[in-house]
């Protein structure tokens, strides 16, 4: 059976000009079903190669920040709410808390026009491993001034 396709594909492999003999896996092609699920592999190496949040946070630890929103940036892989509220010194910081993907966000009701720059939040998070760096991964998150909540129901959790 002949490697047959394409010769953009041939030349990705490094056979150029010349068609390249594989033995069959199946008749109609078996082989380049193979050779196209070799490449797809391949290419989505970086999604089976995702970070663990257990790396970047401490899990071990919860902190709960008062703040106001002053950012929402509603993207894919990761959501990330920016608050500017205090440290455990008081002293006012700028924290970016780490949320889910617009994807799971989207299936617990929360679109980009959920949150607003000036609403006054409480989060509760586990903090970064790193000491001094202002970033949190999200447990949950509430805005009182209407009750809205995230984190407290079934599938409200960041993955």
């Amino acid at each position: 059976m002949r490697f047959a396709c394409g010769s953009a594909w041939r030349t990705r492999l490094g056979y150029a000009a010349h068609s390249v003999r594989l033995p069959a896996l199946r008749a109609g092609g078996g082989v380049c079903v193979l050779v196209m699920a070799a490449v797809c592999w391949t290419a989505a190496a970086p999604a089976r190669a995702h970070h663990s949040y257990g790396a970047t946070y401490d899990t071990s630890r919860e902190i709960k920040l008062e703040g106001t929103l002053v950012q929402f940036i509603y993207r894919n892989p990761h959501t990330f709410v920016h608050v500017q509220a205090p440290d455990d010194s008081g002293v006012s910081q700028r924290w970016a808390i780490e949320w889910s993907g617009t994807s799971q966000l989207a299936n617990n009701g929360i679109t980009r026009d959920t949150l607003h720059v000036g609403d006054a939040v409480v989060i509760v998070g586990r903090p970064s491993r790193v000491a001094g760096e202002y970033r949190v991964l999200m447990v949950s998150l509430k805005r009182p001034s209407d009750g809205f909540s995230w984190g407290s129901k079934q599938g409200e959790a960041v993955d």
